[in-house]
């Protein structure tokens, strides 16, 4: 049984932040139930590539769309119509938790809002996320996850320091606001456990976007400076950044000055552990100008493995730039069951990114592959 075989979600959520919320309470038990329009979830046409079958040819499965559903049983209702309405209030009742990320106020109009749905079940935990939050100036705006990594600060702070500001590789903003999402339900089923009584979370892609700004925030907020872009180097810690080798890139994480000292003296320059200029990270920070070429045009002496093995012996913290093709064949993913294999009715053979939480007594387990649309509406009867 999984942590949370307890509990039924509603899941009135599209894309990926509600998603993401609802799939990781799926992976912990719970019995999701993922309520779509007739057309279904937009990302299930966000393709290619397609899911393929047996024989090798693609069906309406989009890759994005499996990314962020398994668990889950797939109904259609359409809650423009007073059935539909009726159909969501009936599974609301037998529902723990209900999740949506419609605009504010949009699911108010149909009596699909949290007031209306926790009249007839007080212990209705209701989480609504939306680009800005229920209040404030910018409510009523539509968030997409490419402009809040904009406006939340995030893009400021990534790419080159002489290039123009970056998106992550990924929607981040969206899937961190999956997860504080999950933080807030679970934390509101807990304390449903003393009052009995379910509440409103409110989850906003901006505020996550800007409370997850983490370092760069405080260098702000305590420090008054402003952060910029530094590519791969860190603010805070040097040398912390990707270094050139005679056949590519890797990255080194020095973390404290003892594991400066052991880098140092594996590039064979020992002198710069002793040297003011360099002795403490605070004077590394300083003169990180003078620092990082001395380190560059060493590193690209040899070649990448040769200094990852001789800085793994040194206690040095560093690794490969991998790509996504070498994440999930390294043996450390593998080991940690990061690559699963979720048998699909069209593919048996169906693979997805695991879950990471790893728990003891009620481990994650993947019961129910990414659903085909409208698969369970034997669930809404007649």
């Amino acid at each position: 049984m999984g942590a949370l075989s307890h509990i039924r979600v509603l899941d009135l959520s599209r894309v990926l932040a509600g998603p993401w919320a609802t799939q990781t309470l799926a992976d912990l038990g719970a019995d999701v139930i993922k309520v779509e329009s007739p057309e279904g979830d937009d990302t299930r046409r966000w393709g290619p590539p397609w899911l393929e079958d047996s024989e090798g040819k693609p069906t309406a499965e989009s890759a994005y769309f499996l990314c962020t559903n398994r668990g889950k049983r797939s109904v259609r209702v359409d809650f423009r119509t007073p059935e539909g309405q009726q159909y969501i209030r009936d599974l609301a009742k037998q529902s723990d938790v209900l999740v949506e990320n419609f605009k504010v106020g949009g699911l108010a109009k149909y009596g699909l809002d949290y007031a209306s749905l926790a009249a007839d079940n007080p212990r209705l935990v209701y989480c609504s996320i939306t680009g800005f939050g229920q209040t404030g100036p910018y409510a009523s705006r539509p968030g997409y996850d490419f402009l809040i990594q904009a406006m939340g600060g995030l893009m400021s702070v990534t790419g080159p320091e002489d290039g123009e500001p970056q998106k992550v590789g990924v929607a981040l903003s969206d899937i961190m606001t999956g997860l504080y999402a999950t933080i807030g339900i679970l934390a509101a089923l807990s304390e449903r456990e003393q009052s009995g009584l379910g509440q409103y979370v409110d989850l906003a892609l901006l505020d996550v976007t800007a409370a997850t700004l983490a370092n760069q925030a405080s260098n702000f907020l305590v420090g008054g400076s402003v952060p910029g872009r530094l590519g791969n180097a860190h603010p805070n810690i040097v040398p912390y950044q990707a270094f050139p080798t005679a056949d590519g890139h890797c990255i080194v994480a020095v973390g404290n000055d003892n594991q400066f000292r052991n880098f140092v003296n594996t590039l064979e320059l020992a002198e710069l552990a002793d040297d003011p200029r360099f002795a403490s990270n605070r004077a590394r920070v300083e003169n990180r100008g003078l620092l990082v070429p001395l380190l560059e045009a060493k590193m690209r002496e040899r070649r990448r493995d040769e200094w990852l093995a001789a800085l793994e012996v040194a206690g040095v913290p560093a690794g490969p730039i991998n790509n996504v093709e070498e994440v999930f064949t390294d043996p450390q993913v593998l080991a940690r069951d990061m690559r699963v294999n979720v048998p699909h009715p069209d593919n048996p053979g169906l693979e997805v990114a695991g879950c990471p939480i790893k728990l003891s007594r009620t481990p994650v387990e993947y019961h129910r592959p990414p659903p085909k649309l409208g698969e369970h509406d034997d669930l809404l009867g007649g």
